[in-house]
């Protein structure tokens, strides 16, 4: 009776463990797994938030997309901004973790692509801004819901790697190819379409991987991660409603 006693108090602990985790094959410790993730998605947050802040600059006040539009050294500039953010996903991948210097190449890449954001949405409607908004966080919360749903019972997206990676190569040959060789509205719905789709695929992949396989270190490289992932699809999505709109 008393060992009946006893051992009642660890089998209610391993069962609430057991509630806890994230997957079913879940070996390390929930929380700190939980503790990880809420700090990738308060990165993430502060991330898009800027990068709203910076965009509703650079939309609001027109002289700056002017000065982009009308001059040498706003298409200079401008042609920078593109490539600043790739140039320093060099330097932060090498150094994410390693503080401070992970945060300061994570300002200067999100403050960059803002930049580029807003001047994208510079030249599109209010309307067509604020929809392709709205729709790109119901996405990003439908399919963030639905993989934490799917890996609590066992689904594994980690195949889907090498899939994407493929598809983002064959987008951007397309890219480049309406880039030089302009082949119409059509195909520029074309590749809004096919964006859209492979970063949710994305979405869904990078996800799995923040609950599966990151290492706590990483928040900075998961974070980055997921940002470019939802930045990117709400792109293909003003793509989109630009082109139906035209």
């Amino acid at each position: 009776m008393w060992q009946q006693t006893w051992n009642t108090p660890h089998r209610k602990a391993d069962v609430e463990a057991g509630g806890n985790r994230l997957y079913p094959t879940m070996l390390e410790n929930p929380q700190l797994r939980w503790a990880f993730i809420r700090k990738v998605y308060s990165i993430l947050t502060l991330q898009l938030l800027i990068t709203i802040a910076v965009a509703s600059v650079v939309v609001t006040v027109h002289p700056i997309a002017h000065f982009i539009v009308s001059t040498g050294a706003g298409l200079a500039l401008y042609i920078v901004l593109i490539i600043t953010p790739f140039i320093t996903l060099c330097p932060l991948y090498y150094y994410h973790q390693k503080h401070p210097v992970n945060f300061l190449l994570l300002g200067l890449f999100t403050v960059s692509l803002s930049f580029v954001v807003g001047l994208t949405c510079a030249f599109t409607s209010g309307k067509v801004i604020l929809e392709s908004v709205i729709l790109t966080a119901a996405v990003v919360l439908s399919l963030t819901l639905y993989t934490f749903w799917a890996a609590k019972r066992g689904h594994d997206f980690n195949f889907l790697g090498p899939f994407l990676f493929g598809a983002l190569m064959v987008l951007m040959l397309f890219f480049f190819i309406q880039l030089l060789f302009p082949l119409g509205r059509l195909s520029v719905m074309i590749y809004g379409c096919l964006a859209s789709i492979l970063f949710c695929g994305y979405i869904i992949y990078d996800t799995d991987n923040l609950i599966k396989r990151y290492t706590y270190d990483e928040y900075i490289w998961a974070a980055v991660g997921l940002y470019l992932d939802v930045i990117n699809l709400f792109l293909a999505i003003l793509t989109i409603f630009r082109v139906a709109e035209s």
